[in-house]
């Protein structure tokens, strides 16, 4: 059990890790730095709980992002810097690179390398399970980062008069 607990903040350290590294890339202002840690080691905390539990990496995705979006708003609005200079840094370490590099190469094995059926029908599996992986944890991030952003934005604007009537 404590093996598990450290192996859960380890990863999620380097996820926080990650996190800054990215908003270190695109220039966030420094006193963001450790509210950017603290959102990429907490929504890293939440993915590798859940697929822990041995749940889809799309959910997991999809429950972190969520957690992101919703969380950034307030501290946005605290620390005086838009939502996206919190949200973006945390979810690009959560993009995921494995599952589409493995697509790209059964797809590059099996047009240009392969030629026995049964090994090129493993590859067509690999393609579809790998590309939909990909595709389902992109959905994810997006509508979990996104769609708390849209519905708090909303009624951010109608709170300081910028809507129109």
């Amino acid at each position: 059990m404590t093996d598990l607990i450290f192996h859960l903040l380890e990863v999620s350290f380097w996820s926080g890790i990650a996190a800054v590294g990215f908003g270190i890339l695109f220039n966030v202002p420094r006193k963001t730095i450790f509210t950017i840690f603290a959102l990429g080691f907490l929504a890293g905390l939440i993915k590798f709980s859940i697929l822990q539990f041995e749940h889809h990496i799309a959910l997991a995705s999809l429950a972190a992002a969520s957690f992101v979006g919703w969380v950034s708003i307030p501290i946005a609005h605290k620390i005086h810097h838009p939502p996206v200079v919190f949200s973006i840094p945390t979810m690009i370490p959560m993009i995921p690179g494995y599952f589409a590099y493995e697509t790209i190469l059964s797809i590059m094995n099996f047009v240009f390398i392969e030629t026995d059926p049964e090994k090129r029908l493993l590859l067509i599996d690999a393609m579809f399970s790998h590309g939909f992986k990909m595709i389902y944890v992109l959905i994810g991030l997006t509508f979990g980062v996104a769609l708390p952003l849209l519905v708090m934005n909303k009624g951010s604007i109608k709170q300081l008069g910028g809507a129109p009537s």
